[in-house]
């Protein structure tokens, strides 16, 4: 079934220059990049974003995180693209990510862990009608 999904080069990646590495292994991977912008998120937009963790211990850190610096968001096509982003980007934790995956090689901590991929059909939605306009994806 072919699936659209988000993701996003986090701060932490763009700027240690692997936008470029990322974008490389996402295409090889089979993905069709529809729209893919660099933008940097107020903090009201990274609150909103990360709204559904409002209420964890971790959401000051991670707002603070995805507003330091810019970002890559990008709509993704392909066929299982959630279950197959997820995959190639790895486990949460870089620490117990499989080698050769986008944060075994980029990601440094579990909070600065390179890349977001959307978790769901409904997450991807959601957060694609965020991030891009339906112009946009067309």
């Amino acid at each position: 079934m072919i699936e659209r999904t988000l993701s996003i080069i986090k701060p932490d990646a763009v700027a240690e220059g692997h936008t470029g590495d990322i974008l490389a292994d996402l295409e090889k991977a089979g993905f069709k990049i529809l729209a893919l912008r660099m933008t940097r998120l107020s903090q009201a937009q990274a609150e909103g974003f990360y709204a559904v963790h409002r209420e964890r211990p971790f959401f000051p850190s991670l707002v603070k995180f995805m507003t330091e610096g810019p970002i890559v968001v990008m709509a993704l096509e392909c066929e299982n693209a959630i279950a197959r982003l997820r995959e190639l980007m790895g486990a949460t934790n870089p620490a117990n990510a499989v080698e050769g995956c986008i944060r075994k090689r980029f990601a440094t901590s579990i909070e600065r862990n390179c890349i977001h991929g959307s978790d769901s059909p409904e997450t991807a939605a959601v957060e694609l009608r965020y991030c891009f306009s339906t112009l946009d994806l067309l």
